[in-house]
């Protein structure tokens, strides 16, 4: 923990608005964000932002071999640490926005879940929608979405303007309790069910 901790923090301190935070996410913010991870069945998981891979130890642990787990990080630093700890994973340095060409250049239709680490309240409006329409498109009726926000930044217009673009993109948006064990303590958004 202390190595991922020091290249995150170090990754951090280069490119504040794409790494978005200074420590990886605790293991409870994993297992809540991941949740929504088939127990059954040969699954298509999309993670956005991986990091360090707190989230992705989560999937792996609930996939168990199963189904297809494509991770998804723009920087190259942090891709090359995950694949090396997660050689199962299908780990590929790029943007998200591109996520429906990842999808067709493996043969994929579409993701049954979508799990994303990105600093939402970070990014502009511009970018906020690109990535949420990537999301949505890769959606089918049952697929869900999950990703999370730090507490202390409900109030701020980046975290307000994120969460109307959350209501506007899909039918179902459910917001989980507090997550007190993270540093930052964050709360996780369910969603599913993109708009037309």
């Amino acid at each position: 923990m202390a190595n991922d901790t020091t290249l995150f923090l170090g990754q951090w301190m280069r490119a504040p608005g794409t790494t978005g935070a200074v420590a990886p996410s605790s293991r409870r913010l994993a297992e809540t964000v991941t949740a929504p991870v088939p127990q059954r069945g040969e699954p298509v998981i999309v993670e956005l932002g991986p990091g360090t891979g707190a989230f992705t130890a989560e999937i792996q642990r609930r996939l168990g071999g199963r189904g297809h787990h494509l991770a998804v990080e723009i920087n190259p630093r942090l891709a090359d640490f995950l694949s090396a700890r997660h050689p199962g994973v299908d780990v590929t340095v790029a943007d998200a926005a591109k996520l429906p060409q990842l999808l067709w250049e493996r043969g994929l239709d579409q993701a049954d879940v979508i799990v994303s680490g990105l600093p939402w309240a970070a990014f502009s409006e511009r970018t906020q929608t690109s990535l949420l329409d990537a999301v949505a498109a890769v959606m089918g009726p049952n697929s869900a979405f999950t990703t999370f926000a730090y507490s202390f930044a409900k109030p701020f217009p980046p975290a307000r303007r994120f969460r109307r673009r959350l209501h506007d993109s899909f039918e179902e948006v459910v917001t989980g309790r507090t997550v007190w064990g993270n540093l930052p303590p964050a709360f996780v958004y369910h969603v599913r069910r993109p708009r037309p």
